[in-house]
Order: structure tokens, then C-alpha cells, then sequence
């Protein structure tokens, strides 16, 4: 019998260039997590003249996504990851879920790192090479 447990990510650290950040998710919100990997293109027009299948396949990098809190005071959470989205050097990824599964990876923030002042969140997007692992 399966056991589907799920719910919020509970928390977000990043070890880069041997700082460790600690970032707090918005509880009741969304992650999406993506573990990267291999994937078909769905494409309804890749078939053969005889109507045999042709299939494109390629990478892509994993990812996760979601709203994490903010102390608009200290300034920490988007001055940290500001410096990580524009530094070469990648950090290693461990985010914690309710349902005790631990996802790893390394990579950098990406996209947009905008604030909702109002809301105290800043909608993050972490992506990386290779895949996402789960521990």
C-alpha cells in the first residue's frame, strides 16, 4: 500500500563558498519541484511519412520553486541570493520537505529575485545542472 504524504517545504539551505544560507519558505504555498533529467519533446508532428514515431529527446536542469519569507530589515535573504545569481561559482541545495523528504542539488537562483513588500515574499527559483537528488 502506498503512503502519499505531502505538504509544505519546510526549509532551504544553500552551503556556497563556504557560507551557509538558511532560507524559510511561506507555509501553505506551492514548491514545484522538478528533478531535472531527460524528457521527450511533445511534439504531435514529429512521425514518419510511414507514421512511425520520431522522438527528441533532451536535457533539462532541475528546479525548484516557491515563496519564502523575507526580513525586509536585514536585507539578507535578497542581498545573499543576489550575490549567488551573479557568482560563478555554484552552491549545493538541500531543501527540506514536511514529509521528511530531503531533495540535494547544486545550482543558483534564477529569474526574477523581485520582493512582494506587501505579502513579506520573494517567489524564488533555484535550477541546476544534472539531476535533483532525493535523500
Amino acid at each position: 500500500m502506498s503512503n502519499f504524504v505531502f505538504g509544505d517545504c519546510e526549509e532551504i539551505v544553500c552551503n556556497h563558498l563556504g557560507n551557509t544560507y538558511r532560507y524559510y519558505p511561506k507555509g501553505n504555498e506551492t514548491f514545484n519541484v522538478d528533478k531535472g533529467g531527460i524528457r521527450g519533446n511533445d511534439d504531435a508532428n514529429q512521425v514518419t511519412s510511414a507514421g512511425d514515431m520520431m522522438s527528441q529527446l533532451n536535457r533539462a536542469r532541475w528546479s525548484v520553486d516557491g515563496p519564502i519569507a523575507i526580513d525586509q530589515i536585514s536585507d539578507i535573504e535578497l542581498s545573499t541570493l543576489n550575490l549567488m545569481a551573479g557568482s560563478p561559482s555554484l552552491g549545493l541545495w538541500t531543501f527540506s520537505m514536511i514529509s521528511g523528504a530531503i531533495y540535494r542539488g547544486t545550482g543558483r537562483p534564477v529569474g526574477d529575485l523581485a520582493t512582494d513588500a506587501n505579502a513579506g515574499t520573494l517567489s524564488l527559483k533555484v535550477a541546476g545542472g544534472g539531476n535533483l537528488q532525493k535523500y
